[in-house]
């Protein structure tokens, strides 16, 4: 099968890109404003990428043409479509799909050679630790000999692609819950139709789609209903929203963690080296050199999955201790080193959602302090990038995000709001810039030898780190 994918560099639609393409299918795509690493990820697969939407792309003439949820029917003010190849699609009568759609018939539920029967679907919800949480499943079912097939919307470490088939029965997706496509407004997960369902957190989110919390609760209701009365589902005890979806009802084995250590999995002690509790039995311990609260609820939710098919959580731990996180989640791009001392440091980070960019931040300042570096400065700089951000719908938060940054610089370019007043309460704190240029320069003035510069979006950010890097390295 030949199938041409719109929207081909998106973190899903590249993974299902490179699935399709191992499994023996002809891919090609297109899309704009592509970026590092999923562009450098379909190159390297030998998949060929057109930049744009161009009506010209008909003479591909593929089977079937999957339709990423970037593209719409929208329209400029003068009434051009802003993705003619879509319209040319539907005026010549040809057959499109969502990803979700092609991917949950021809992968999830698709019988391969590799697999000796139905593949046992595990997926990942939440509103945050989706990817960090898919790629620590993903790891504990390679450790466990599982041989398992992932799709992750980002580059785990420890694997090195996004996206494989795997050689065994498992496959572990991460579970989203935007729209399929501007055909189909169900959130992504409701074709997976999963039999292990991790769901990690939730609150609101996506105000582009979702009018409140309470309609992506119904989304996840919605996965609840698919998961089959001999699955798992495996929720975050101190998340109210999501007890609220499972009072809707659950037809499948519940299992809880985070929550008193008398009642599901809990952990018990520092993050970096704890104590996996079982109904309050201590039944594995986790040492590793993962930061933050948020990964060591992560990590409990990933054990609780893997049970399911049959890895026990002592071997679920001892496979966590060689986890390697997920690029661009806190990942060091450079070290700008200074003769006198002080090396600044410089990471990159998809953090974009204030609850997110709060855990990031908090992360960080809690693993300098475990190191000694309590007087180390935290340079703050991200970009309001995301479809929900962009609508200024929580932008009150945005102090309480980076409270615990010593400063703060926003990149502000293309905006509705403003973001000065947003960030107002923090004071000479926070910056704000309206283009990348002017960025770079209020962060080179203010920056001191030690600094650690944590660059957040969920976009290329028009590569500001490496900028970064390069003015530091030659000052």
């Amino acid at each position: 099968m030949h199938i041409h994918i719109l929207g081909i560099c998106g973190t899903f639609m590249g993974g299902l890109a490179a699935l399709a393409r191992e499994a023996g299918h002809t891919v090609t795509g297109c899309d704009t404003g592509v970026y590092p690493p999923m562009s450098d990820q379909l190159r390297a697969l030998g998949i060929e990428l057109v930049e744009g939407y161009g009506a010209d792309q008909l003479a591909f003439n593929p089977d079937v043409f999957v339709v990423g949820n970037v593209v719409s029917r929208a329209r400029d003010a003068s009434g051009k479509a802003k993705y003619p190849l879509m319209e040319a699609i539907l005026e010549a009568g040809l057959p499109y799909t969502s990803g979700p759609q092609w991917l949950s018939g021809h992968v999830l539920h698709h019988p391969t050679h590799h697999a000796t029967g139905p593949r046992h679907v595990l997926a990942v919800a939440g509103t945050h630790g989706k990817t960090t949480t898919t790629a620590m499943l993903a790891w504990i079912l390679e450790c466990a000999g599982l041989q398992p097939g992932f799709l992750v919307g980002g580059v785990p470490l420890n694997f090195g692609v996004s996206a494989r088939l795997g050689e065994g029965n498992t496959f572990v997706i991460e579970a989203d819950e935007y729209d399929t496509a501007f055909f189909d407004k169900r959130s992504k997960f409701v074709h997976y139709r999963p039999r292990t369902a991790i769901l990690n957190n939730l609150e609101f989110d996506h105000a582009d789609i979702f009018d409140d919390l309470a309609a992506i609760e119904r989304q996840f209701h919605h996965l609840v209903r698919t998961v089959p009365g001999s699955g798992r589902i495996v929720v975050n005890a101190q998340e109210e929203s999501l007890a609220r979806v499972l009072s809707q009802g659950c037809w499948s084995e519940r299992v809880l963690f985070g929550g008193p250590a008398a009642e599901g999995f809990s952990a018990q002690g520092e993050p970096a080296a704890f104590d996996v509790l079982k109904d309050g039995q201590k039944v594995a311990r986790v040492e590793w050199a993962i930061s933050g609260v948020h990964n060591q609820l992560n990590a409990l939710a990933a054990i609780a999955a893997a049970e399911h098919v049959s890895v026990a959580p002592a071997l679920a731990a001892e496979a966590l201790a060689s986890f390697q996180n997920v690029r661009r989640r806190m990942e060091i791009v450079g070290v700008a080193r200074r003769a006198e001392g002080g090396d600044i440091t410089v990471y990159d980070d998809f953090a974009h959602h204030p609850t997110a960019i709060h855990t990031t931040v908090d992360g960080l300042r809690r693993q300098l302090n475990a190191a000694g570096k309590q007087g180390d400065r935290i340079l703050a700089i991200f970009e309001p990038r995301s479809n929900t951000m962009k609508l200024g719908t929580m932008t009150a938060q945005l102090p309480w995000s980076l409270e615990q940054a010593d400063l703060a610089f926003c990149h502000a370019g293309g905006l509705d709001w403003d973001a000065g007043a947003a960030l107002a309460p923090m004071g000479a704190r926070a910056q704000v810039a309206d283009n990348i240029d002017q960025l770079l320069t209020q962060v080179q003035v203010a920056v001191r030898p030690g600094d650690h510069l944590l660059c957040m979006s969920n976009g290329g950010f028009g590569g500001v780190h490496t900028r970064l890097l390069e003015a530091l390295r030659a000052a």
